[in-house]
């Protein structure tokens, strides 16, 4: 016995690596593999730039994934905080030794790579949360006062990364912190006072927005009002999701993509080009992979014997969700342009490693679904 945790018996590395679920594993390869094929055409046939380092980053990315898939969850729970404030200490450095690019300060220069704290925070807030609410009984999160904590978890790294300016990373953050307060048991109405604040607070926040998120906004509500100018990524995404038809174009015969009508096609617009140069069948299939780590994710929280376990891969899941729903939707035109990948698929390394870490984490809670980690006043089984 150490500290607040029950030692059952231990797994042997062996026992752990038999435990891994490999099927999660096989369908991110997948998606990777479609990820790196949709780079290589991006480029017009050719692995450079972006394919290939795509292809080193994924490998680098899979040894992580493995590697926290075989670190034992209590050790996770014991470093949740740690790690939480070493993120918050970077998020503030980027105020600090940022590099600045496309108008933004959201990347510290470490030379091999470009590391956006902001991604990281979204692992990073979700281990506090399932670790605060781990330590709570049933009658503690149905007390008001006992969540004034984790709502600072959650405003202090959304205000820094609004001052970025990076509006569609604070809605995650946001959104899937909500994930874990509902998974936790907080109140529905609860959740209501918070929605009517916010929307209380949408004339007041819109004078914080700098001109180009109002511009984005308002090109959202009529985007062919400016077809050259603000409206011109989201018209060109729709003439490419529409011009692909049932079938695609075929492999590297997007003309929207190849002669370069398309913007950001190897990030923000990379689903655009799947949908043009695979059509809707194309599309489909994509979105099928995804949904099967969805259902993983979320029958590996259902699994797991502990609260911290299950918080965990419920927030880490919604995480997922939201990375590929808002891509999805922006490039449809469904919600206004913001800057957020389409996860395992666009060009990118911090998203890419904080993604691939997250999907490592959900499959620690699956090895480790057996093991107790006690909750306050329900004894050891934490049931």
């Amino acid at each position: 016995m150490s500290g607040s945790y029950q030692r059952p018996g231990e797994m042997s590395l062996v026992e752990k690596v038999w435990q891994i679920n490999w099927g999660l594993v096989l369908i991110v390869c997948c998606l990777a593999a479609i990820g790196c094929a949709l780079l290589y055409s991006a480029a017009n046939g050719n692995s450079d730039p972006w394919a290939s380092r795509q292809a080193v980053r994924f490998g680098i990315g899979l040894a992580a994934m493995l590697g926290l898939a075989l670190v034992d969850i209590r050790i996770l729970y014991r470093y949740a905080y740690p790690i939480f404030f070493f993120v918050m200490a970077l998020l503030l450095a980027v105020e600090f030794l940022g590099s600045i690019g496309m108008g933004a300060q959201r990347w510290i220069d470490l030379k091999v790579i470009q590391l956006q704290p902001s991604e990281l925070m979204k692992v990073a807030l979700i281990l506090a949360l399932a670790r605060y609410f781990n330590g709570l009984s049933n009658e503690e999160i149905a007390t008001p006062t006992f969540l004034i904590v984790p709502l600072c978890l959650v405003l202090a790294p959304t205000a820094l990364v609004l001052k970025q300016p990076d509006l569609g990373t604070a809605g995650i953050l946001m959104m899937a912190a909500a994930a874990v307060f509902w998974s936790a048991g907080v109140r529905l109405w609860k959740f209501a006072v918070v929605l009517a604040a916010g929307l209380a607070a949408i004339p007041i926040g819109w004078g914080f927005l700098h001109e180009y998120q109002k511009q984005r906004v308002l090109t959202f509500m009529n985007p062919e009002n400016d077809p050259l100018g603000s409206g011109y990524h989201i018209m060109q995404s729709k003439i490419a999701l529409g011009s692909g038809g049932l079938l695609g174009k075929g492999f590297l015969q997007g003309t929207q993509t190849h002669n370069n009508f398309l913007p950001e096609k190897q990030t923000d617009f990379i689903f655009s080009m799947l949908a043009e140069e695979m059509g809707l069948v194309g599309g489909l299939v994509l979105l099928f992979l995804y949904l099967l780590v969805l259902v993983y994710g979320f029958a590996i929280a259902l699994r797991s014997r502990n609260q911290f376990g299950r918080l965990l891969a419920v927030g880490l899941t919604v995480n997922f969700f939201l990375y590929l729903f808002i891509n999805i939707a922006m490039v449809m035109g469904l919600i206004p342009v913001v800057g957020v990948p389409l996860p395992l698929i666009s060009y990118g390394g911090t998203a890419m490693l904080t993604v691939m870490a997250s999907l490592g984490l959900v499959i620690s809670v699956y090895v480790h679904r057996d093991i107790r980690i006690p909750r306050r006043g329900l004894g050891e089984a934490g049931d």
